[in-house]
């Protein structure tokens, strides 16, 4: 769609995250699940055009669980404990086969508990709801400062194993992404290698052991986040570049996809001001720019009503493809120990969700990617999570829930309904649906 028109739908999309619900909103009808079509050679998703895809952390353990981690991710300071703890949003773990016994409580004294991805039955319900809300599939996060190490690695594979084995049970599109928070130069070759291995050690490229895996262009595709930002990472956009071409090779056998800042296309706030930044882009396939806090639901409008289209006219004259990400809310009160940043960019019951959902739809994206579906440190989890006024007590802090006269599979749901207007299903518009 043509800016101009963009522009005026701008009005429509700065609505109220109030989180009213109106009779005016249309209404959708439940659509059938998907069909899964299978490519000549084995393959179900040969591009990332028309999916919408989520981030996946998985990076909890459990006491207990056998990942021998400890509450990792859950923790804070060693301890998890009311007081002390990393997260602000609390999972729903009703449906989980399998849960831990934690130190909080609830008001009426009933012990709270977690899941832990360690556990193939927790990821395999996970992907469950993504095939029942329609949501295409995930992007594995690898995190390279975690992995580096024979416990993070030890983890992070099995919870791979668990997802790769769940993404072919339920026809899901399964990614690697690696996050390269933390790490600095000399860790490009371990990624390297880190990459090759799993390649042999989960067949990942073969069309009957993993039917599921993201093709892009041809290729498989990988992920690369955290490239080109200004916040004094201890590497450089040459590395990266040296890493593409590493991962790509002579033969290209593999798409790429970059995580990027949000201003990268005028290396403005949170870009690193080097042009060489676009040189980079350039060789990749898909770039995701990093969307989470650089705007709420009150000046969305005015944000993403320049910089998507522009974005995406920029992509389509150097021929790369564009994956906008879009977020429910942001909350990090507990990991920050900051009572202020509770519910710091609320979720207006899913306003604001759709208001991203609808402003990427309208100027032109063709994928979307959803951060994150088990961000529970950070409060952008779309998936099942406890709801206010049924939330342990944190002694003299708190934890923030989905809005209490919602289902807990909210998220879920209304991401889905995004992922079928990305299908090309019709009867969305910028209105929120009603369920």
């Amino acid at each position: 769609m043509k800016f101009l028109n963009f522009l005026i739908l701008l009005p429509f999309l700065s609505y109220s995250c109030s989180g009213a619900d109106t009779d005016d909103k249309e209404t959708v009808k439940p659509e059938p699940v998907q069909e899964v079509k299978y490519d000549q050679t084995g393959v179900l998703f040969t591009s990332y055009k028309g999916l919408v895809m989520a981030g996946y952390q998985g990076w909890f353990t459990a006491e207990g669980d056998g990942a021998g981690r400890g509450w990792h991710h859950y923790q804070k300071n060693g301890k998890f404990e009311p007081g002390s703890t990393s997260i602000d949003f609390w999972p729903d773990v009703t449906d989980y086969p399998k849960t831990y016994n934690t130190a909080f409580k609830y008001a009426n004294g009933e012990i709270a508990k977690v899941y832990s991805p360690y556990d193939e039955e927790s990821v395999d319900l996970h992907f469950k709801w993504m095939k029942e809300h329609d949501i295409d599939g995930v992007y594995m996060q690898r995190f390279v400062g975690e992995v580096k190490g024979e416990s993070g690695k030890k983890h992070f594979n099995k919870v791979l194993a668990n997802a790769l084995k769940a993404s072919k049970k339920y026809s899901r599109a399964i990614s690697i992404m690696y996050d390269l928070s933390g790490i600095s130069s000399a860790d490009i070759d371990f990624i390297v290698q880190d990459w090759e291995e799993l390649q042999k050690t989960f067949a990942l490229f073969d069309n009957k052991e993993n039917p599921t895996y993201l093709r892009h262009n041809g290729r498989p595709l990988l992920a690369i986040w955290g490239v080109g930002f200004n916040d004094g990472r201890k590497y450089t956009i040459a590395d990266i570049q040296k890493l593409i071409e590493k991962v790509k090779g002579p033969t290209k056998k593999a798409s790429i996809l970059l995580g990027v800042p949000y201003y990268w296309r005028s290396l403005g706030n949170d870009t690193e001001n080097s042009t060489l930044l676009h040189t980079v882009i350039k060789s990749a396939d898909v770039i995701m720019p990093w969307a989470v806090g650089r705007y709420n639901a009150g000046n969305y409008a005015a944000v993403a009503g320049t910089n998507l289209p522009a974005d995406i006219t920029w992509c389509k004259t150097n021929n790369i493809d564009y994956a906008p990400l879009v977020f429910p809310g942001f909350s990090w009160g507990n990991l920050k120990n900051d009572k202020s940043l509770y519910n710091q960019i609320p979720r207006g019951k899913g306003d604001f969700l759709w208001q991203q959902i609808a402003g990427a739809k309208v100027s032109g994206a063709e994928a979307l990617y959803v951060a994150m579906f088990d961000e529970v440190d950070e409060g952008t989890a779309i998936f099942k999570t406890k709801k206010e006024g049924d939330l342990p007590l944190n002694a003299d802090g708190k934890f923030v829930g989905i809005e209490a006269d919602l289902p807990n599979d909210h998220y879920l749901w209304l991401t889905g309904q995004g992922a079928k207007w990305f299908h090309g299903k019709p009867g969305y518009s910028m209105q929120k649906p009603v369920r």
